[in-house]
């Protein structure tokens, strides 16, 4: 089984970036942890502060991995294209945030890739990327 994680805008600077709302762990040191407890499992990764590059990702995996867990960052809320990208594509996506985005500031709190992805994991952390791995692991 293979699994490509995408992480959007400012993601690369977990750890770092409002410790308070995102931690202190990096991804990186995360991944290394998923990817021991999921040995069976190929976690692809890929992180950029463009929406071209996840849009091209997203298109990319199509046909060629299982399943798709995706943090968009910010482009969860303006980005119109890369909901489009999420729509056109098979392979299931599964949109994962650190926080509860409902309850964030106001201009945060919709997500316009919601209703084109297969689930929605919000508020647990680093942990949400795992929840989501569960669920295509078990849709396999």
């Amino acid at each position: 089984m293979q699994i490509l994680i995408i992480n959007g805008p400012n993601l690369n600077l977990l750890g770092k970036r409002e410790p308070r709302l995102y931690g202190t762990r990096s991804f990186d040191d995360y991944l290394k942890e998923l990817r021991a407890a999921y040995p069976d499992t190929a976690i692809l990764y890929r992180q950029s502060n463009h929406e071209g590059d996840l849009i091209d990702w997203l298109q990319e995996a199509e046909g060629k991995t299982d399943g798709i867990i995706l943090n968009a960052g910010g482009y969860t809320h303006t980005s119109i294209a890369l909901r489009d990208a999420v729509a056109a594509v098979s392979t299931p996506v599964i949109e994962v945030h650190l926080t509860d985005i409902t309850q964030r500031e106001y201009f945060r709190r919709n997500s316009l890739l919601h209703d084109v992805c297969k689930e929605t994991i919000m508020g647990k952390g680093l942990q949400g990327y795992e929840e989501a791995l569960k669920i295509l692991v078990k849709r396999k």
